[in-house]
């Protein structure tokens, strides 16, 4: 009888695995055609950001460029401590939750040290100097930063949503140096 339960996960898991594939294909394959596909790109070369979270994230806030400084990104993103008469509460998780997951998502990967694996190598290839730097920098930055809030005792969750805020910024400034077509 286990042996049937475990067959059954397994083609569960492998059912699931197909379905990530057909999705991410499909997203790979309407991505050439959207004005916003060199934003995606470009936000490929951070850590965290692959095709998937970053056609996601670029289709959840559409033109960065209506956002005048990454400030007002992250207070949209709802990734900004509430205030209650001059004490900081928690993030007010105002606008779009969507948004804010895929970032904290992407926060996570800063956990462990700076490093430009192969295929963020492979992301970044034929991406302007400019990216790649404020990529590195970011990576550098939040990387120091988690283990930095972590040693002092913080919740991984509170240390993540942090990390999660400093990525929107960096999210922004790559959005800016990337040209979009006209329609």
């Amino acid at each position: 009888m286990h042996h049937l339960v475990l067959e059954d996960y397994i083609a569960a898991v492998e059912a699931a695995q197909a379905r990530r594939d057909r999705l991410t294909a499909q997203i790979a394959a309407m991505l050439p055609d959207w004005t916003l596909a060199p934003v995606v790109a470009a936000l490929q070369a951070m850590r965290g950001m692959a095709l998937v979270n970053a056609a996601t994230l670029i289709a959840e806030l559409g033109d960065l460029s209506r956002f005048a400084n990454p400030r007002q990104l992250m207070a949209y993103l709802g990734l900004v401590p509430s205030e209650h008469s001059n004490k900081r509460g928690g993030l007010t998780k105002a606008g779009n939750s969507a948004a804010r997951r895929l970032l904290i998502e992407a926060a996570w990967c800063y956990r462990f040290p700076a490093r430009v694996s192969r295929e963020l190598l492979l992301r970044q290839e034929e991406l302007p100097k400019a990216i790649r730097q404020i990529a590195w920098k970011a990576q550098t930055r939040l990387c120091a930063r988690y283990r930095r809030l972590a040693r002092t005792g913080k919740p991984a969750n509170v240390v993540t949503a942090a990390i999660a805020r400093e990525l929107a910024g960096f999210v922004w400034a790559i959005a800016r140096q990337v040209t979009i077509p006209a329609h």
